[in-house]
Order: structure tokens, then sequence, then C-alpha cells
């Protein structure tokens, strides 16, 4: 089965996971959360947020980004980055495609880039400022690997 997958690396900020759970559902895509979080994921907290969207797309959990990776062995992985010059324009995305962010405030550690050079993309901004929002980005990201299969299973 063709999908995406969004992962976030030990997300911080709830409101930007619930804005990448609505992109995940709107789009069919799964998400993969890699703890800890810096919030508390519960159904309190959930229909706090207004995620009414949570029950309707399928999500992973995993304690350490190691049990990701093994428990994800096929796929390609596309790591996202400022520390790269590849754009996420640059790649043709297969339609079984992993798409790694990190934490809001700190990125992707090197550990996990540095292995992973050769899949690390960045999206483009002005050179002053530092990033992106995450949920923007994944947003962003999601979207190209959409619009390079033709939107394929959307209206």
């Amino acid at each position: 089965m063709s999908r995406i997958n969004i992962v976030l690396f030990r997300p911080e900020i709830p409101q930007n996971t619930g804005n990448i759970s609505r992109t995940a559902a709107v789009t069919g895509a799964a998400l993969h959360i890699i703890r800890p979080t810096g919030f508390e994921i519960s159904d309190r907290t959930l229909k706090r947020a207004g995620l009414d969207y949570w029950d309707k797309l399928d999500v992973f959990y995993y304690d350490s980004f190691e049990e990701f990776m093994s428990m994800n062995p096929d796929g390609e992985k596309y790591y996202f980055t400022s520390h790269t010059s590849t754009s996420y324009t640059d790649i043709s995305y297969p339609e079984e495609v992993y798409l790694i962010f990190g934490q809001e405030t700190r990125g992707l550690p090197s550990d996990i880039t540095e292995p992973n050079r050769n899949r690390t993309v960045r999206i483009p901004m002005r050179p002053t400022l530092r990033c992106l929002n995450l949920s923007n980005a994944v947003a962003i990201a999601v979207y190209e690997v959409l619009r390079q299969h033709s939107f394929k299973d959307l209206i």
C-alpha cells in the first residue's frame, strides 16, 4: 500500500501536532510520533485542543528513534533540516515515503541527520530567519509529495 508517513521526532508544541494531525487526516497520511513529547496525549487534552480528527487517522508511537527505525525498515526516508543544500523540490518522492521532522526548538539531532546526509532536504527560506513553523513545514512537504503523484485518491 502506498502512503505518506509523517514522522515527528519528539514534538514539543501540542498545537503544532494538532495541526499536523489534521493535515494527516485530510490527506490520508499516517502520523508517527517519537517520544518523549512536550505534552500529554490523552482524550481529554485532545478534546480540549479541538482535535476531532484524531480518530480518523493512523497514529503510531515509538519510545525512541531506534524503535521507529526497527519497526519501519522499508520505505524511503527523508530528513527535513535547515543544515543541507538539497531543496525538498529536488526529490522525486516515491508513493511510500517517510517525511521526518525534528523538534520545534532544535530540529533533528546530528546523530540522525549525519548518517543520512544523502537524504536530508530543506525548505528554502530567507537566510536571516531560523525556520518555518513545524506544522507549515509538514504541510508543504506532504503536498509536494501529493502533487508529484497527481493528488492520487484526493478530490
